[in-house]
């Protein structure tokens, strides 16, 4: 399931059956099943599920955080190696990740302005033009220029978020990897910094591969969507179709369980029981235990990905002839 993106631009990320493996008590659990994703230069596109579904594992593995247990990830043409001991290689340099907590991925120790400037730095640049680049990439991410002199206890959130980010620019990165970047931060942090990423990679032709469990925020700022189940992608389509026509039952489950402040008094609805463990994923279809449109085929047939309503959906009984004319 590629989620193919449009030909107008340059594929920067891809991603051909990826899996992702921890050990756990003896065992080797597959967190990461033969995902295919691509991102283009200029595209956003937003990653969703529930917690432990995999999402994460996929974005630390696409940058070269976790080692694949099979497939490959290549960036620019070129393979993504797996992140050891030794310096990052130079060619991968412009593949960047804005990690998920602000307040653990800044060393404490050392000014803002310093940990900005070491992406310029690392690159070949002088203290001087780390300097001066970082305190231009504060105030491009709506920070003043005073802030480099800073440590990062100093800001809220939303703000060690934006350093984050600033850190990240310095790079001058292709392709960024944001992993969950927004939830923990308040309500109104999540809104600007989503609008910072999305205002980047319209403004700069950067490719942003979004990690969220919140589909809404997704559905402002990306793309397209793919929806990951139990280590699997289920559904990839442009944002409006996912939103507005989504195929899965998975994916319209996600939908119907984001609340509308619509005023129509309509709950949204509860899926119903857990993701299953990855370490003894269901048979058939990873779905269906949790299925509404279940069928007997769904138990024992594990579905490939079809083309369903102009995007590619993994579904038995979606992908079936009668559900396709009636998409």
């Amino acid at each position: 399931m590629t989620g193919a993106t449009p030909a107008a631009e340059p594929t920067l990320l891809e991603l051909t059956g990826v899996a992702v493996e921890y050990g756990r008590r003896g065992a080797r659990v597959r967190a990461v099943d033969g995902v295919d994703l691509t991102v283009a230069a200029g595209e956003v596109v937003g990653l969703v599920g529930e917690s432990g579904c995999g999402k994460s594992s996929l974005g630390r593995a696409a940058v070269g955080l976790e080692p694949l247990a099979a497939g490959s990830a290549r960036f620019l043409g070129e393979p993504v190696t797996t992140i050891g001991r030794g310096a990052r290689p130079g060619r991968l340099r412009r593949l960047q990740m804005v990690f998920q907590d602000p307040y653990s991925s800044l060393n404490p120790r050392r000014t803002v302005g310093d940990l900005v400037a070491d992406g310029v730095t690392l690159g070949g640049g002088s203290r001087a033009e780390g300097r001066t680049r970082a305190a231009a990439l504060l105030e491009r991410v709506g920070l003043p220029a005073s802030a480099a002199g800073a440590y990062p206890h100093e800001f809220s959130g939303g703000q060690r978020q934006r350093i984050a980010i600033a850190r990240t620019l310095a790079a001058d990165p292709l392709c960024i990897v944001a992993d969950e970047p927004i939830s923990a931060l308040d309500a109104s942090a999540q809104a600007t910094v989503a609008n910072l990423l999305s205002g980047l990679v319209r403004d700069g032709g950067i490719g942003l591969l979004l990690v969220s469990h919140d589909l809404s925020v997704v559905r402002q700022v990306a793309d397209r969507v793919a929806v990951m189940y139990l280590g699997r992608v289920v559904e990839v389509g442009t944002t409006e179709q996912v939103w507005s026509r989504p195929q899965h039952p998975y994916t319209q489950a996600l939908v119907a369980a984001i609340p509308r402040p619509d005023g129509g008094g309509v709950l949204p609805a509860d899926l119903p029981g857990d993701v299953p463990d990855p370490a003894d994923p269901p048979s058939g279809c990873r779905f269906h235990p949790r299925c509404p449109i279940v069928e007997d085929r769904c138990r024992t047939t594990d579905p490939r990905p079809e083309t369903v309503a102009g995007r590619e959906v993994a579904c038995l009984v979606r992908a079936a002839p009668s559900a396709r004319a009636d998409a």
